[in-house]
């Protein structure tokens, strides 16, 4: 599909040598994007993204192990190795469905307890990537320090952050392989700002973080070393354009590869994700503290509803029902007042299962390239990049 990109009138993207597409599918948890969305994007000559986060869901053999576990550490051993193993047969699974073309990475939360164990099942596997966001990765050059081939590329959300990862990482003898850049306003799932109220914040608009990270870059002699690439609310052929001529590389997208055909999860997921609209969009204080955009379900306006009376009765001590902690931090198992006051891996769980009454739905802003149909990857492909490959033509 490469030469598609050259009559787009779009830039080709570079990372650790490979030229890809200029559009990299971002990672969506829990196992909304596994092997299928991955290893179809990649095999397209994009990035394509799996979510490492609880895999097991899409294995009945690894969820029948972790069944009816009571809580105990000797559980949440059990929980993490089926989890491990789920990893690596998607990673497996993605590679068979790419063939060597394009790039495959695995998205790793900070924030997550298990992000060392995900982290280096990734490289044991064989991963061409790792994209780490929800916290500053200061430690990923040190974990992968074995692994020179591996691209490493965090999310951040300002120019700041930027600024202070590159000058740690270099300090380490590693800089970043690319870097996206998440604007916390548009992009779905967990969002880089501090606080819900903080996402309308200037410092975060790509015409001022773009332009003062690549003014860094000059002055710190890495003009041209390290790709950017923008996230959050692009749907459009003209969306990449405008953000290539301010000086992104390439670009990532979220929802609308959750609508497409190959999406990893049930179809009622997609249903709601391609139906939503702009008021349907919620912003609110996710279990770790942070912002995040979902559409409006009867489980979300249910606890919205209830919200301030939960937040009122938060313990300080353990409430949490699972086998595992999937957060280092939790509002709703370490007490805190502030933060949100549920299960986020239930409800994710129940969105990828297509529970649309009890399932949490990331979304990011904007009309999606289709509207409300559900298309496959290559037709999202084709319309990003301006135009449809010939017959025969990959």
């Amino acid at each position: 599909m490469l030469e598609l990109v050259q009559t787009s009138g779009l830039r080709p993207l570079v990372i650790k040598g490979k030229t890809v597409l200029p559009i990299v599918q971002g990672g969506m948890g829990v196992g909304i994007s596994a092997h299928r969305l991955a290893g179809s994007v990649a095999a397209l000559g994009g990035m394509g993204t799996i979510s490492s986060i609880d895999l097991r869901h899409h294995h009945p053999d690894l969820l029948a192990t972790t069944r009816g576990l009571r809580n105990s550490p000797e559980a949440r051993g059990i929980v993490d190795a089926a989890n491990r193993e789920a990893l690596h047969r998607e990673i497996y699974a993605a590679r068979q469905l790419s063939q060597g073309r394009g790039l495959l990475a695995v998205n790793v939360m900070r924030a997550v307890s298990e992000y060392v164990h995900y982290i280096e099942q990734s490289l044991q596997s064989g991963i061409d990537a790792l994209v780490v966001g929800a916290g500053l990765p200061l430690d990923l050059p040190d974990l992968a320090q074995d692994h020179p081939e591996v691209a490493l590329i965090p999310i951040l959300s300002d120019a700041r952050g930027i600024q202070l990862i590159v000058k740690k990482w270099e300090r380490k003898k590693r800089l970043p392989d690319a870097i996206v850049v998440e604007h916390p306003k548009y992009a779905g799932g967990h969002l880089g700002a501090s606080r819900v109220s903080d996402i309308d914040n200037e410092r975060f608009n790509f015409d001022q973080v773009i332009p003062q990270t690549l003014e860094f870059f000059r002055a710190a002699g890495l003009e041209g070393q390290i790709p950017l690439i923008a996230a959050g609310g692009i749907r459009t052929h003209g969306d990449i354009q405008r953000l290539q001529a301010l000086g992104a590389d390439g670009v990532q997208l979220g929802t609308p590869f959750a609508v497409t055909q190959e999406c990893d999860a049930h179809p009622n997921f997609k249903k709601v994700l391609a139906e939503a609209k702009t008021e349907d969009l919620v912003s609110f204080t996710s279990v770790a503290g942070l912002p995040a955009r979902a559409v409006i379900t009867p489980w979300l306006k249910n606890y919205l509803k209830f919200e301030e009376k939960l937040k009122s009765v938060a313990r300080q001590k353990p409430r949490c029902t699972l086998l595992f902690d999937c957060l280092t931090q939790c509002g709703l198992r370490d007490g805190k007042r502030d933060w949100g006051q549920f299960c986020i891996d239930t409800q994710l769980v129940a969105a990828l299962r297509g529970d649309i009454k009890k399932g949490l739905f990331f979304s990011g802003s904007g009309a999606l390239p289709f509207g409300n149909q559900i298309r496959t990857v290559r037709e999202l492909l084709e319309r990003l990049l301006g135009g449809a490959l010939p017959v025969g033509v990959q």
